[in-house]
């Protein structure tokens, strides 16, 4: 049986950008200038499942901001912040969410076999799926969602769209409610924009453009989406000028 277990490997990046909560002003003023470790350092001190999974977060903001694979110790930083707010809390959404996303990347560079033999990718599917079962309109679990079944498309070919269960009607579907639940959302966006880009940029042209477009009209509040808004913006440019191999190629190698 085929197994597209790539598929999540770095595509929970949006869920990094849902609105932070439960901290000091001075962490998240920290956090929304980009200063990272600021923003860890200042809830060191507090070991409740908010402020690791916020800890987590920033983690994964600062691996996130830079280009090409994220540094390893970032992402393993990250995913032990997020268990251990779920040692804490279980149940807690935004650490299940950190959690996703740390494995995600972990699993990015690994190849098909390496990815899996770890269980990375199936791990972050359940958690984006557990989440939406306690919170149905939790849109970054929608996003994630929305991408993941594109990337099992890209991955899979119909054969492993089929045994995964995958489809285009499923990804807008999750598109769609994560854009009704978070309007306006620079990331949800791109995200999806850079899926069906890599996906098939020909194809899905008119769909890879409005996403786009969304997200470059987006307000941003902090220093990464500012960030994601950049790629969407050297994403749209690449689409009025280059072939749709070319900006498939590029889109890939975005985070």
């Amino acid at each position: 049986m085929i197994r597209v277990v790539l598929s999540v490997m770095s595509f929970l990046i949006f869920m990094v950008f849902q609105p932070a909560w439960g901290q000091s002003p001075s962490a998240m003023e920290a956090y929304t200038a980009g200063h990272y470790d600021a923003a860890i350092a200042d809830v060191v001190a507090d070991h409740g499942a908010d402020a690791c999974a916020f800890s987590a977060r920033s983690l994964l903001a600062k691996a996130i901001s830079g280009e090409g694979q994220p540094a390893a110790v970032l992402l393993q930083g990250a995913l032990d912040e997020a268990n251990a707010a779920l040692s804490v809390d279980p149940g807690h959404v935004e650490g299940r969410l950190q959690k996703a996303i740390a494995l995600s990347l972990m699993a990015r560079p690994m190849s098909l076999r390496e990815a899996r033999d770890s269980g990375y990718g199936e791990e972050a599917r359940q958690l984006a799926e557990g989440v939406l079962r306690d919170d149905p309109q939790n849109a970054y679990a929608h996003g994630f969602l929305a991408v993941w079944n594109l990337e099992v498309m890209r991955r899979g070919g119909v054969l492993g769209a089929m045994i995964m269960g995958a489809s285009l009607d499923a990804a807008e579907a999750h598109y769609e409610a994560a854009a009704a639940a978070s309007p306006g959302d620079a990331a949800l966006n791109w995200q999806f924009a850079r899926a069906l880009a890599t996906l098939n940029a020909g194809k899905y042209r008119k769909e890879i453009s409005a996403a786009l477009n969304a997200a470059l009209a987006a307000p941003v509040d902090d220093e990464l989406e500012r960030v994601m808004q950049n790629r969407a913006r050297t994403l749209a440019e690449a689409m009025a000028s280059q072939k749709s191999r070319d900006i498939a190629a590029l889109a890939e190698g975005m985070l």
